[in-house]
């Protein structure tokens, strides 16, 4: 795995508050937090956030992206739409792990209105403890890659 310890972070305006504590939270276990907002409670468009995050991590600038918005599930659609990206919206600890260690996600995505910042954050080191299994699980995500093509 790759020494890269930069993780994106973003939202949309809903949830900067839970994303600056994931932020705190993670650069607290080494991680090198890249926040790029927004910073200002103004309404704001979650597919640009969820795209701008996804390319720094398709780009191999960051190693791994967190975003945010209501559900999770908008701002996780848009950065689907970037080559390179497996994105999965989690609301329980068993899922984040699961897209780790089975779809070498290397995107979560969370709601700031579905859960809490405990469950958030919670759900935010299982994503970042788990590793990719490889085995049956490269195949299956080798079929995902060549959706892309």
């Amino acid at each position: 795995m790759s020494d890269n310890k930069r993780i994106v972070l973003s939202s949309d305006h809903a949830a900067i508050d839970l994303r600056q504590t994931i932020a705190t939270h993670i650069a607290a276990q080494g991680w090198e937090p890249v926040d790029i907002g927004p910073v200002t409670p103004e309404s704001t468009h979650y597919p640009k956030h969820g795209e701008t995050a996804a390319r720094l991590v398709a780009s191999g600038d960051c190693r791994l992206g967190i975003i945010l918005c209501g559900t999770g599930q908008g701002i996780m659609m848009a950065a689907n739409k970037v080559k390179g990206i497996r994105c999965g919206v989690c609301s329980d600890t068993f899922s984040a792990r699961m897209i780790r260690q089975h779809n070498d996600a290397n995107m979560l995505s969370l709601g700031v209105r579905v859960i809490g910042e405990g469950l958030a954050l919670d759900i935010v080191d299982a994503f970042l403890a788990a590793q990719f299994e490889g085995g049956r699980h490269a195949t299956r995500v080798d079929m995902i890659v060549a959706l892309e093509a």
